[in-house]
């Protein structure tokens, strides 16, 4: 059953339980809580009363007066006062027989309405006739016997009996057509969330359809929510198709990075199993070169082994306290004879004083050697590579910088992605991964990189560690 129809269905049988509700609550609810003498049970009960004593006149005034007595038995809060056309008390239940005259009587009559909403006692005067006389039964009784509440109406044609339901008719029917109102938007504005999410395709090139609901109500609130989830999911699966891309072509890098040295491997191999080489020095040279194809074969090893633990978001951080000094010096001496013979000044700028620091010392190291292997890669052009450590009260950075060529600006925003290169002049120089494993390695530390570079005059990446 669509939803339309049940909100309609609810609807109608809620409006026609209401009404039977309301009927049967007024009635239950007035006899529990309303008790009392009503107003227009009063006639008929003198009537009555008159009628029983008009029949029996010729018993003589023992009947009246055992009448007027079982009628006060019965109803106890009411005085009975039989009366004689001049207003003389023939017989009183009270026992007061007072004398009326016609002024008393007129009055009580006049302020009738008036006395019987303002609290003061009530009286009902029936005439009757007995033996040819003309006699008259006084009611009376007190203003707290009465009923607290009545409503009633009365009726002599079929147009004034319109003129009443009419208002009753659209007093009801108000909260029915705002109802009306309320389910048929609520309906509205769902149907076209529903038709939104039915037309949603991520992989679509047209754009993601937009539901405008600026009502803050639970809806509304829906219809935002779901905006932004659209939006989000776009941009998540073109991100999820770049990676894809770029996965590709890390593959097809890979099988050239891998292929080229191995056939200089098997080459170089071949000629030193043959013995077709001219001394010993060229039997040095060929080995060489296969020591140098195989750490770089290792190397790339090493990038797809962090390349697997990133997608397993498995850097682990296992902090200690260490001297951070110590380790750039370390560091400086064993880059101190890679670069001999590469003819690239190396400078070591240290404080006086040793910086100790509460780090992960082999992922530092690490991190480090991503940018100064880069520096040396990328930048040797310029015959400069800088090593500087820094520090203040809050803050300790690692600095490297170089005077090669450099990042042009607009791939400066994407050196820290995973697999980008800047251009096809670095294809066999790694996966594009090690400037995101810096990243990744400050971040682990509650730290930050930074990268500023201006083309063949100084490129410099910048670790900030808090102290």
């Amino acid at each position: 059953m669509k939803l339309r129809t049940k909100l309609w269905l609810l609807l109608v049988v809620s409006t026609a339980l209401s009404m039977v509700l309301f009927g049967y609550s007024s009635v239950w609810i007035g006899k529990a809580a309303n008790k009392g003498y009503a107003l227009f049970e009063l006639n008929p009960l003198a009537q009555a009363t008159v009628e029983t004593i008009e029949k029996t006149s010729d018993a003589g005034e023992n009947i009246l007066k055992a009448t007027l007595d079982q009628a006060r038995a019965k109803y106890p809060d009411i005085r009975w006062i039989w009366l004689d056309d001049q207003g003389r008390s023939i017989y009183d239940t009270a026992g007061l027989n007072p004398v009326f005259t016609f002024h008393d009587l007129a009055i009580w009559m006049q302020n009738m309405p008036r006395s019987y909403l303002t609290g003061e006692d009530v009286h009902i005067l029936t005439p009757a006739t007995r033996d040819g006389q003309s006699y008259f039964l006084l009611m009376s009784l007190p203003a707290s016997a009465m009923k607290q509440g009545e409503v009633y109406f009365l009726v002599r044609k079929f147009t004034s009996l319109l003129s009443l339901i009419g208002p009753l008719i659209l007093s009801f029917s108000l909260p029915l057509l705002l109802a009306i109102w309320l389910f048929t938007s609520i309906n509205k504005r769902i149907r076209k969330l529903n038709q939104a999410l039915n037309q949603l395709n991520i992989q679509s090139d047209s754009p993601v359809i937009e539901v405008v609901d600026t009502s803050k109500d639970e809806i509304g609130q829906l219809s935002r929510h779901y905006n932004a989830m659209a939006n989000r999911i776009r941009s998540q699966f073109v991100e999820i198709q770049q990676f894809e891309s770029k996965r590709k072509l890390l593959l097809s890098n890979l099988s050239h990075d891998l292929r080229t040295p191995l056939t200089t491997m098997l080459g170089c191999a071949e000629m030193i199993r043959t013995g077709n080489y001219k001394d010993e020095q060229e039997l040095q040279s060929r080995a060489k070169i296969i020591l140098q194809r195989c750490r770089y074969m290792d190397k790339l090893l090493d990038q797809m082994l962090d390349i697997s633990r990133l997608d397993a978001d498995d850097l682990t951080l296992r902090p200690a306290h260490h001297n951070l000094s110590e380790l750039v010096r370390k560091m400086a001496v064993e880059y101190i004879m890679i670069l001999d013979g590469e003819q690239i000044v190396l400078d070591v700028d240290l404080p006086d004083e040793d910086i100790e620091l509460s780090i992960d010392a082999p992922l530092m190291e690490r991190a480090m050697r991503n940018l100064l292997d880069n520096a040396i890669r990328y930048g040797k052009n310029g015959r400069y590579l800088g090593i500087q450590l820094t520090a203040d009260e809050q803050t300790v950075n690692v600095i490297v910088r170089d005077k090669g060529k450099g990042i042009p600006p607009d791939h400066q925003e994407r050196v820290f992605e995973r697999f980008y290169r800047v251009d096809s002049g670095r294809k066999g120089e790694g996966l594009g991964i090690g400037l995101a494993i810096v990243k990744d390695i400050a971040l682990a530390h509650q730290g930050n990189v930074e990268m500023s570079s201006v083309p063949n005059v100084e490129t410099v990446f910048r670790i900030t560690l808090p102290r």
